[in-house]
């Protein structure tokens, strides 16, 4: 791999970004992997012909996107962070702010994926994911706040996911729901009967679950689609069909 040269630098490039440049060429490259420590920030000063304090402002800018993790003492350093749910949550959930996408392609992109995931659970569940996905099931019926039942509905789908053995797939459910958490939040607060919602949705869950338990691919996916679409629809955060 070729590390980007100063020159590059007066191309247009910002002193800092020529070392995002670098370190996220390296990711792609498989050069830097999960775990891997980066050099000393004196030593990738030298290295990139830029300042020491381009490089602490890429390395704030990697920590905040999850990239890297950085820690002190011997042995410690800055290292290469595995992949990381709540990383890419905020990455997206500013994308979605900024960008033009709005309830309806949220929504359309969420159900795609669940039922994805869903039918992957089913085919792919073990007696050990099905007994982690009814203890869920179990916190989520006693649960009766708020905060804590649409908590525990987020962790409820993103174990189904990883049930279906898909770690992406999982990622993007907890983007995608981080990204309305709050609107949930407001919107349950504001329904006049929300005890009645969530009953509802305990029992949408627990259909889910017997067809993940039977290995029933195609109602999992089903049930998953039209427990997503009647939430959204209840709760005001999505027009109806």
């Amino acid at each position: 791999m070729m590390p980007v040269t100063p020159a590059e630098e007066r191309e247009g490039l910002h002193a800092y970004e020529v070392v995002l440049k670098h370190i996220e060429a390296g990711i792609l490259a498989g050069t830097h992997r999960p775990g891997d420590q980066l050099p000393p920030e004196r030593d990738l000063a030298v290295q990139l012909g830029v300042s020491r304090s381009a490089v602490r402002e890429a390395m704030r800018v990697l920590q905040t996107q999850g990239l890297i993790t950085s820690s002190t003492g011997p042995g410690r350093g800055t290292r290469i962070a595995p992949a990381r749910g709540d990383a890419l949550a905020r990455i997206f959930q500013l994308h979605l702010t900024l960008s033009d996408a709005g309830t309806y392609d949220l929504t359309e992109t969420r159900v795609a994926l669940e039922r994805s995931s869903a039918a992957l659970a089913a085919q792919r569940r073990t007696p050990r994911s099905v007994r982690r996905l009814e203890a869920m099931m179990a916190a989520m019926e006693g649960a009766e706040a708020i905060d804590e039942f649409n908590d525990l509905d987020t962790d409820f789908h993103v174990l189904i996911a990883r049930t279906g053995r898909s770690e992406l797939i999982a990622d993007l459910t907890v983007a995608i729901r981080q990204a309305v958490r709050e609107t949930i939040r407001t919107a349950s607060k504001a329904m006049p009967d929300w005890g009645a919602h969530r009953q509802q949705l305990v029992a949408e869950h627990r259909e889910i679950l017997t067809a993940i338990e039977d290995g029933d691919s195609a109602a999992a996916a089903t049930l998953v689609e039209h427990h997503i679409r009647r939430a959204y629809i209840a709760l005001g955060i999505s027009p109806g069909e």
